[in-house]
């Protein structure tokens, strides 16, 4: 952490007896070499996959990893459009692709298809793949398919000055910032609202970016910003939304994309709930803020939809019972066992951290079923 934060962070921790704590972000970085990857360098390329290997993604973990088992194809281009089913194995048999620049439509056969296409769209491969069994898609037995959606509400906060550390700086573009977990609904306290919140956020000192507001010129100009700019503490809430039947997404049989494939309409909100645990997000984030010294504290409430977290979770429910979830406990659909959703879709409640990891998780957990599934030719 900065300096300020980790003095804002003690005096959270001291003011609240332990209750809340400021912590450092998690992430899924390495911190040696291994296997051809190096630790972060902090050159800020996260967007790019990383070109050293330093964190985990697709580019510099999985697929090189596959690359090497030499039983890898890529195919570029390429729009799933259905998976292809046979009722009387009741068993997927492959996929439909569509080359999206040649137009062309080619089928792929798999004893095992792992749909990760991300939340919605994997919801929408799920609906388009429609049968004569099953008119509004493969795994919409239950009825559950596309409903259920989720993601973490955003865009309520707290922000200020702090003063007090003019001659400190910090070094380097670290991977993440800092966090409070959720303390609400915990420790006896009990709010009119379930579950909670988390935040995200940091300190830093503003940079050349802040001479847009400047109306100076010249030698003026230069003197401003021949010095790092004052230093600011921000925190944003991460909030839960519950999941509600009736937040759902389903073919829109009136629009079509450029490949004319019918496009997805969303009929989501959030509710009461989680406006009732926005007004606690944006009043404690001052609260806090204020107890650690921090200098005009002004908090925040704005646009509050789903969609804006980018966490999109549910529309392919994981359970105990096909009638009232997509996905049985080890991520395959009811429906048709050899085929596994786990991407965002499966998850049941979103909690309020990051979920990506989870679905990693989820994700080599039901690879190694799969495997040994296969194994008992049970699949």
């Amino acid at each position: 952490m900065t300096c300020v934060e980790k003095d804002v962070a003690a005096r959270i921790k001291d003011h609240y007896k332990g209750q809340r704590k400021m912590i450092i972000g998690r992430v899924a970085h390495i911190t040696a070499p291994h296997e051809g990857r190096e630790q972060c360098q902090f050159r800020n390329k996260c967007a790019l996959g990383c070109p050293f290997g330093g964190y985990f993604s697709t580019q510099s973990s999985t697929l090189p990893a596959a690359r090497k088992t030499r039983n890898l194809t890529l195919r570029p281009w390429s729009i799933v459009t259905k998976i292809l089913y046979d009722k009387n194995s009741k068993r997927a048999t492959g996929v439909e692709v569509l080359d999206a620049e040649t137009n062309k439509t080619y089928t792929y056969n798999a004893k095992i298809i792992f749909l990760n296409a991300s939340t919605l769209n994997s919801a929408w491969i799920l609906m388009n793949s429609a049968t004569d069994i099953w008119p509004d898609g493969l795994g919409s037995s239950s009825g559950e398919l596309g409903h259920n959606i989720m993601d973490h509400h955003l865009g309520v906060g707290a922000s200020g000055t702090v003063e007090g550390f003019e001659d400190k700086y910090y070094y380097g573009r670290r991977a993440n910032g800092i966090y409070i977990p959720r303390y609400r609904n915990f420790f006896g306290d009990k709010r009119e609202y379930l579950r909670g919140f988390g935040y995200q956020g940091g300190g830093g000192r503003s940079g050349y970016s802040r001479s847009a507001e400047e109306l100076s010129i010249g030698a003026e100009l230069k003197e401003a910003m021949s010095e790092p700019g004052q230093w600011t503490m921000s925190i944003g809430g991460f909030g839960e939304t519950l999941p509600y039947h009736e937040n759902k997404i389903t073919l829109d049989k009136t629009k079509t994309d450029k490949w004319g494939l019918n496009v997805l309409a969303f009929d989501c909100e959030l509710k009461e709930n989680e406006l009732k645990m926005r007004k606690d997000m944006k009043a404690d984030a001052q609260e806090m803020l204020e107890a650690a010294g921090v200098k005009k504290v002004h908090s925040r409430d704005s646009n509050p939809y789903l969609g804006r977290g980018i966490h999109e979770m549910g529309s392919a429910r994981m359970g105990k019972d096909p009638k009232t979830s997509v996905l049985n406990k080890w991520n395959q659909v009811w429906d048709a066992k050899n085929v596994f959703v786990t991407d965002g879709a499966f998850m049941v409640s979103t909690a309020c951290q990051n979920p990506s990891l989870t679905y990693m998780a989820f994700t080599a957990r039901a690879a190694d079923h799969a495997v040994n599934e296969l194994k008992k030719r049970n699949i």
